[in-house]
């Protein structure tokens, strides 16, 4: 079960000491049967010209490989003058020829920048580290071809982007229950208020972060919003809904609660291995936020189906801007990814709330 070490290895890291894991430490001891390969942007001709630029419209192939095979680490960093780029730079991720992508967000998301700006962090899977260095550490698995490509959808070239994407090679065929790595972006700008309303059984107006067929496991998400009116945006509880049931299978208690910060995230911005808030604000019109949760500890698991909610406000009674990427596991084929809004409309930007009647 070579494709699951690696995540024996992140659940190992559970609690404050995760760099000093000893299930990481251990795993050192074994023999391997891989064979670690590297695809980067480094200079084919010896010199110290180790990035590539991605022209208006532009895509750029960062990886393209045969299988079986397992992205263990994809590391990025970009030079790019535009504003927002984070949000204008598409990330693509194809696995075993599909022509679907299995991951489709801006770069920024990706990373949990949904707010389109670098912002340091350290979690288990996702880290943004000094300067503007782009860490990602969820396993990838692929059978027969895995392919990662950028688009650029600015109005200006990026002038330089650098990546180191690590691969383990395998002689043997994966297991065959090996599931296969998915992110999705969805956003809403703003969320649909609906404020005469007081109790939500079922989640229909909800915020929602994945819709998810086939079988597979739920293993986190990172959101950013913006309040579009004063006060507090985090009283909406989540809500995940387990192979068609109509009433939530689990159900939480608050925003800040299921990202595991308690009364406004104690005003201060915090970031630990599963989960984090780093940007907090005040509870004012145009504050900014973003937080994550991983499920590394217990994924949400599904046999057929999975809708991962959350309420925007109590019973959805506000009206701010989302933006969030899920983070799943699951069998091949998948539902399409919802497109991406066009560019302009990825950026992040206060809608005043207009006054109910």
């Amino acid at each position: 079960m070579r494709s699951l070490l690696f995540f024996c290895c992140l659940f190992g890291f559970v609690g404050a000491a995760a760099a000093q894991s000893p299930a990481l430490l251990q795993n050192l001891t074994r023999p391997h049967d891989y064979v670690l390969h590297r695809v980067s942007s480094y200079d084919r001709t010896g010199g110290n010209h180790d990035y590539r630029s991605i022209p208006p419209g532009g895509t750029l192939t960062l990886l393209d490989e045969n299988g079986p095979g397992e992205i263990t680490h994809i590391w990025m960093t970009i030079a790019d003058s535009e504003r927002y780029s984070l949000k204008k730079l598409v990330l693509r991720m194809y696995w075993d020829g599909e022509s679907s992508p299995s991951v489709l967000t801006p770069v920024g998301d990706f990373f949990g920048l949904g707010l389109g700006e670098y912002v340091l962090y350290d979690s288990l899977p996702l880290q943004v580290a000094p300067d503007n260095a782009l860490n990602c550490f969820f396993p990838m698995p692929f059978r027969k071809r895995a392919l990662i490509t950028v688009t650029n959808q600015g109005s200006r070239p990026v002038d330089a982007i650098y990546w180191n994407i690590d691969f383990r090679a395998y002689s043997r065929p994966l297991p065959a229950d090996t599931l296969y790595f998915h992110a999705e972006y969805r956003q809403a700008m703003p969320t649909i208020a609906h404020p005469d309303a007081t109790k939500n059984l079922d989640g229909k107006n909800n915020y929602v972060w994945l819709v998810a067929r086939g079988r597979g496991q739920f293993v986190g998400v990172t959101m950013s919003v913006i309040e579009n009116s004063d006060g507090w945006w985090g009283e909406g509880d989540d809500m995940f809904f387990v192979d068609g049931q109509k009433l939530p299978s689990i159900n939480g208690t608050g925003t800040e609660d299921y990202f595991l910060g308690a009364w406004d995230f104690g005003d201060h911005s915090f970031s630990y291995p599963l989960y984090g808030a780093p940007v907090t604000g005040p509870e004012l019109q145009g504050s900014r936020w973003s937080v994550y949760r991983f499920n590394l500890d217990s994924p949400i698991t599904f046999t057929k189906s999975l809708r991962a909610t959350i309420e925007h406000g109590n019973a959805d009674d506000r009206g701010d801007s989302y933006f969030s990427v899920a983070y799943w596991y699951q069998t091949q084929p998948h539902l399409p990814l919802p497109a991406l809004p066009p560019v302009n409309e990825r950026i992040p930007r206060v809608i005043p709330a207009q006054p109910s009647h």
